[in-house]
């Protein structure tokens, strides 16, 4: 059984988006739009893998710990969201926060260590109750930030304030910022592929 088969069975399928199909051609082209209700827009995210390949999870439905912890340091934070793929080529992990501004940018790290912790907890209940001791193993993590920040029609701006623009965005200090666009294309998540 593949990791993203047993997480669609751990997961209630609430807490999941799912794709959109689209033909193109002879062949299927799959995309996910990620709903911030309340901010009130959305992204497409275009170029999906295969359902079988991928689950996306609204990790912040998962309830705030605050009866257990404190919440002090912000360990009762998640991100919006966490694209899991499973791919030929890719094993990757994507916590993505959405805001309507740019935010706290200690609160939005906050979110995307939540985020993190949220996987790590359900890599121990694969391991422990599927019995899949390898499950989630050999994955690679990508942050990103979306802000929408409504502005006249420019080309999408991702990192912006970064120096190093090759820096992998594998921690959330490191995160991936996207600013003012609704349409991203999956592997620009992973591999850091400017948009125009």
């Amino acid at each position: 059984m593949s990791d993203i088969a047993i997480l669609k069975e751990m997961i209630k399928e609430n807490i999941t988006v799912s794709l959109s199909e689209e033909k193109n051609g002879t062949h299927f082209n799959y995309l996910v739009e990620l709903i911030e209700p309340q901010d009130n827009y959305s992204v497409i995210i275009d170029g999906m893998p295969k359902p079988d390949q991928v689950v996306v999870i609204k990790a912040e439905k998962f309830a705030a710990p605050k009866t257990v912890f404190q919440g002090g340091k912000g360990e009762c934070k998640r991100a919006d969201f966490i694209i899991i793929a499973d791919t030929p080529t890719e094993k990757i992990i994507i916590c993505i926060e959405m805001k309507k501004s740019k935010g706290n940018l200690k609160t939005v790290i906050s979110q995307l260590n939540g985020a993190k912790c949220f996987i790590s907890y359900c890599q121990e209940i694969g391991r422990i109750f599927w019995h899949q001791h390898n499950f989630l193993e050999g994955y690679q993590y990508r942050f990103v930030s979306i802000a929408y920040i409504p502005v006249s029609k420019t080309k999408t701006r991702l990192n912006q304030g970064k120096k190093d623009f090759k820096e992998v965005h594998d921690s959330p200090e490191k995160m991936l910022k996207i600013f003012s666009t609704n349409y991203i294309q999956f592997d620009s998540l992973i591999h850091h592929i400017p948009s125009i």
